[in-house]
């Protein structure tokens, strides 16, 4: 009687009864959660999701113009007689992993070692036309790839400062004005160092002084005074001491 009022709650199936299960492919079950909340913009450096009130910062424009030369005579004289020593301080500068030799001996290889080798070859006439023009034609590329490889660099600092092009890509100012480039680079840098220097105070740390422990004078006339009295009662204790051990003998 009490099955038949509590019946059970479990349905028995039969296999007329099944329904059609869909087929469940391998690695269906193990895919990511698809969450909105979570999407967003993304640092493309480190990945991370930026907030939605994050703003890139916005390019700024150089300090000096690119035919600004003269204000910096120092840089002016070196750009234009040893090009190749001003590059490579200012590579050094945005790279400590380079020294400043390695990209100056590419560039006297390339720039001051092209314009020498045109120089001779416009001197003496008697080059053959073709190899004339394949020197030519050899000078073009080494030039090309000289702004290519100081574009990088220039790249590179306007990356560091959030700088505008100025006036046009990196490669093409170093192909159409590499001097004035380099001296530009040259101020740009200089101009931001003194200011980072200048923003942040110096904090002049004086050590403490140097304290030593000293016994006033007073105190160790004190200290000998208790020592002698400390002494005396020690003798006459041991004095106490001796005659006590004597043994009386009554007559």
């Amino acid at each position: 009687m009490a099955e038949d009022s509590h019946p059970s709650r479990y349905v028995k199936l039969t296999r007329d009864q099944d329904a059609p299960a869909e087929d469940i492919r391998p690695g269906e079950l193990n895919q990511p959660v698809h969450v909105p909340q979570l999407e967003g913009r993304k640092c493309s450096e480190c990945g991370q999701v930026l907030p939605e009130t994050y703003e890139p910062p916005a390019d700024e424009p150089w300090t000096t113009g690119i035919f600004g030369c003269t204000d910096d005579p120092e840089s002016c004289r070196t750009g234009l007689f040893c090009p190749c020593v001003l590059f490579g301080r200012n590579v050094e500068a945005l790279r400590e992993d380079i020294p400043w030799t390695t990209p100056c001996v590419c560039h006297a290889v390339f720039v001051e070692g092209g314009i020498a080798l045109a120089i001779l070859t416009a001197i003496f006439h008697g080059v053959d036309p073709r190899t004339s023009f394949l020197i030519g034609e050899g000078l073009v590329f080494s030039w090309w790839l000289c702004g290519t490889y100081t574009g990088i660099f220039r790249q590179e600092l306007q990356k560091r400062y959030h700088l505008a092009n100025s006036p046009c890509d990196p490669c093409m100012a170093h192909c159409c004005l590499h001097w004035c480039a380099n001296c530009q680079e040259h101020r740009e840098r200089r101009g931001r160092l003194a200011a980072d220097n200048s923003a942040v105070p110096m904090t002049v740390v004086n050590p403490p002084p140097v304290q030593e422990m000293s016994v006033p004078e007073n105190h160790s006339a004190a200290r000998e005074e208790n020592g002698a009295s400390d002494k005396a009662v020690l003798e006459v204790s041991t004095k106490g001491h001796d005659h006590d051990d004597v043994e009386v003998i009554p007559l």
